[in-house]
C-alpha cells in the first residue's frame, strides 16, 4: 500500500507526500476447495510505517435520502467525522469532505436500492461486513499516478476514488463478491480513479475476484480497472506489482474490465491490439515491482513454493513482467487458518534468503532489516532509480501495523460464519485474535492506535513494544518465550471460535449476537492481558543483556555466539599489558 493523498491544495498535496508512509502490503485468497473446512479466506497485511493502526466498528445506518462523504486519509487519525460510527468521531479537526454523492446514484449503479448500510469493519481499508464479504489489499506501481481532483475542467478529468473508499463503500452496500467488482468498477469509470495503482482481493462465501485499478492521463479515459476471479480449488497471492496479465473478453463469469480501458490505452500509445495481440494489463499500465527487483516477485515465489513446493517454482525471473509465477495455484496439502497466519510469519527461514542468517542479523539472528535514507522511497517507480544495495523484502516485517485473516466458513451457523482473524503489529510476534462479523461491537483496546503517543489502553502499543524489545535478542526471546505463547493463545482462540458454533443452538438472533460479542471481547481481553503480562516478564527477564529468572539469586551472562565472536575484533582486545 501506499499514502493516499485527499488534501485540495497544492502546498497540502506537497506537504503530505513530504511525511506520508509508504504503504507495501502482502495480500492472498485461499478458495473453498483449496483450504481444509471448506472456507473462503481473504487476507492482508498492512505495512503502514507507523501508520493508522485501528481497527474500527461501522455500524449500520440508514441511507434513504442521505449522502455519501468521500474523504481518507491513511495518516493517524485516517478519518474524522460523525457519520461512520462513534471510533471515528475523536477530538481531531473534522476530516474535510472531497465529495458528497447522494446514495441513490450509488444506488443506480448497482442496480438496486440499499436503504439501510451493513455494518463492518474497517482499517486503512475496508476488512469485512456483517454479510462477509471480505477484502484485502495491496499496492501497485503504475505509470501514472495523478493527485486527487473533485471537479472537471481545465482539461482535467474528475478523479475522486482511491481503493480505500472503494472498499469501504462496497461494504456498506454489497453482498456478494462479483457485485462489489460491479459496483467499484462503475464508481471508477463515472467518478474517476487517482493515486497510486492499487490490487483489492474481495470475496464472499462462494467465489473471490481480484479488481486491479490505475489512472491514465487523459481525460476521455481518465481511469482503467481490470477484475479476474480466482478459480475453485486456487490460491492467490499479490505483494506490490499487478497480478493480472491478459485481458480476456467476453467472459464476464471469469473476467470483467472497464469500457475506457482499450481505448484509452490505444490513444496514449501504451497498447495496441491490432499490433500486439490481446492486452497485457501488468506491461501496459505498470513499471513493474516498485523499490528494487524483487521486492514483491520473492515474496510471490517464497509462498507460492510454501504453498506447493512439488511445483519447483523457482525464486530467479528474467524480468519484472515475468510468467514464471501463475495467477493461482492449487495447494499441495488443503490450507486452515493457522496455515496462514505461519505464511505471514516468513522471512525466508531455511532459504539462500533467510534474513535470520548473515551479519546483517546481529547476534541474536534477527531478521528484521531497517529503512535507511539511502533505500529512497519504498514505493518509487523510478525506473532511472540509483541503487547503493537493497534487503531482501520479506512477508513479515518490522513496519507492518497489523495483518488479518477474513474467514467464512460455509458450514457452520450464520451468525458464527464469519470470523475475522486479527494481528496487531508484525505478523511474527503478534497473536491472531477472532472477532465475529456479526458482533455488536468491537472492544475499545483494538479501535485505539495512535503510534504517535504510547498508550497502555491501546492494544496495538502493546503488541509493538514486545516486537521491538525482542529484537534485544531475537532468536532466544522469540523461541523459548513469545512463539510458545502465541501458539498456546492462537490455539485456544481457534477451539474457542469454533466451539461457538454449537452455542448457537436454540437461541435467538438477538442472543447469539449477544453470545458471539461477549467470546470476542472475552477472548480478546484475556489475549491482550496475556500479552501485556509477557511483555512486562521479558522486560526484566532480558534487562541489561542478562537472564534474570525470579527466584534465582543471580543474573545469568548471555555473551554473544562464538561464529559472530569470530566475525568482531573480539579476539585483537585488550588482553595483556605486553608492548611488543
Amino acid at each position: 500500500m501506499k499514502r493516499m493523498i485527499f488534501c485540495l491544495t497544492a502546498a497540502c498535496l506537497a506537504l503530505a507526500s513530504a511525511w506520508g508512509p509508504a504503504r507495501a502490503c502482502t495480500t492472498m485468497i485461499a478458495t473453498p476447495g483449496a483450504t481444509a473446512d471448506g472456507s473462503m479466506m481473504v487476507t492482508h497485511s498492512d505495512d503502514n510505517e507507523l501508520g493508522d493502526q485501528r481497527l474500527i466498528f461501522v455500524p449500520a445506518k440508514k441511507q434513504e435520502g442521505a449522502r455519501r462523504t468521500f474523504a481518507d486519509y491513511l495518516r493517524y487519525p485516517r478519518i474524522v467525522t460523525d457519520d461512520r460510527g462513534p471510533a471515528y468521531n475523536t477530538p481531531d479537526a473534522p476530516t474535510k469532505p472531497l465529495i458528497e454523492i447522494p446514495y441513490a446514484e450509488i444506488w443506480k449503479l448497482l442496480g438496486r436500492k440499499q436503504e439501510t448500510s451493513f455494518a463492518y469493519f474497517d482499517g486503512d481499508y475496508g476488512i469485512m461486513n456483517e454479510k462477509n464479504l471480505m477484502f484485502g489489499e495491496c499496492t501497485n506501481g503504475a505509470n501514472y499516478e495523478p493527485p486527487a481532483n473533485p471537479v472537471a475542467g481545465k482539461g482535467k478529468p474528475r478523479r475522486i476514488f482511491y481503493s480505500a473508499e472503494l472498499s469501504r463503500i462496497a461494504l456498506e452496500n454489497c453482498v456478494t463478491a462479483r457485485e462489489a467488482v460491479k459496483l467499484m468498477g462503475a464508481l471508477i469509470d463515472e467518478y474517476g480513479y487517482f493515486s497510486t495503482g492499487e490490487t483489492l482481493l474481495v470475496g464472499d462465501e462462494k467465489e473471490a475476484w481480484v479488481f486491479e485499478m490505475c489512472a491514465l492521463p487523459d481525460v476521455k479515459h481518465h481511469s482503467a480497472w481490470v477484475a479476474q476471479r480466482v478459480p475453485d480449488g486456487q490460491y492467490f497471492v499479490a505483494a506490490n506489482t499487478f497480478r493480472i496479465r491478459d485481458v480476456v473478453k467476453n467472459d464476464p463469469d471469469n473476467f470483467r474490465y472497464s469500457r475506457l480501458l482499450i481505448p484509452g490505452l490505444k490513444k496514449l500509445g501504451w497498447w495496441d491490439e491490432a499490433k500486439q495481440g490481446p492486452v497485457d494489463w501488468l506491461r501496459a499500465v505498470s513499471p513493474g515491482e516498485y523499490n528494487h527487483p524483487y521486492y514483491s516477485l520473492r515474496r510471490i515465489w517464497r509462498c507460492m513454493d510454501r504453498v506447493n513446493p512439488d511445483l519447483g517454482l523457482s525464486p530467479w525471473v528474467r524480468d519484472t513482467y515475468t510468467r514464471d509465477y501463475p495467477f493461482a495455484i492449487a495447494p499441495k496439502d488443503k490450507l486452515s487458518a493457522a496455515d496462514v497466519f505461519a505464511l505471514y510469519r516468513d522471512h525466508y527461514e531455511g532459504t539462500q534468503f533467510d534474513l535470520t542468517k548473515g551479519a546483517a542479523a546481529g547476534p541474536y539472528g534477527d531478521p528484521h532489516r531497517f529503512v535507511g535514507p539511502y533505500d529512497g522511497n519504498q514505493n518509487n517507480v523510478d525506473k532511472e532509480k540509483k541503487y547503493y544495495g537493497a534487503w531482501e523484502r520479506a512477508v513479515s516485517v518490522f513496519y507492518q501495523g497489523y495483518t488479518y485473516v477474513c474467514q467464512t466458513r460455509p458450514g457452520a451457523p450464520e451468525m458464527t460464519k464469519g470470523i475475522l482473524w486479527f494481528g496487531p503489529d508484525v505478523a511474527y510476534t503478534t497473536v491472531f485474535t477472532p472477532f465475529f462479523s456479526k458482533m455488536a461491537q468491537l472492544p475499545k483496546p483494538y479501535q485505539a492506535g495512535d503510534p504517535r503517543r504510547f498508550d497502555p489502553a491501546c492494544a496495538w502499543w502493546h503488541f509493538d513494544l514486545l516486537a521491538n524489545w525482542s529484537r534485544l535478542n531475537f532468536q532466544r526471546m522469540t523461541r523459548v518465550d513469545i512463539l510458545p505463547a502465541q501458539r498456546e493463545l492462537e490455539e485456544l482462540a481457534l477451539a474457542g471460535a469454533y466451539a461457538m458454533d454449537d452455542a448457537m443452538a436454540g437461541k435467538t438472533p438477538e442472543q447469539q449476537r449477544t453470545l458471539i460479542t461477549q467470546f470476542s471481547f472475552d477472548t480478546a481481553g484475556m489475549i491482550l492481558n496475556r500479552w501485556r503480562d509477557l511483555t512486562f516478564a521479558l522486560l526484566a527477564k532480558y534487562s541489561d543483556g542478562y537472564i534474570n529468572r525470579p527466584g534465582e539469586d543471580a543474573v545469568s551472562a548471555i555473551g554473544y555466539p562464538a561464529d559472530w565472536l569470530n566475525r568482531t575484533d573480539y579476539r585483537n582486545g585488550p588482553t595483556t599489558y605486553d608492548m611488543k
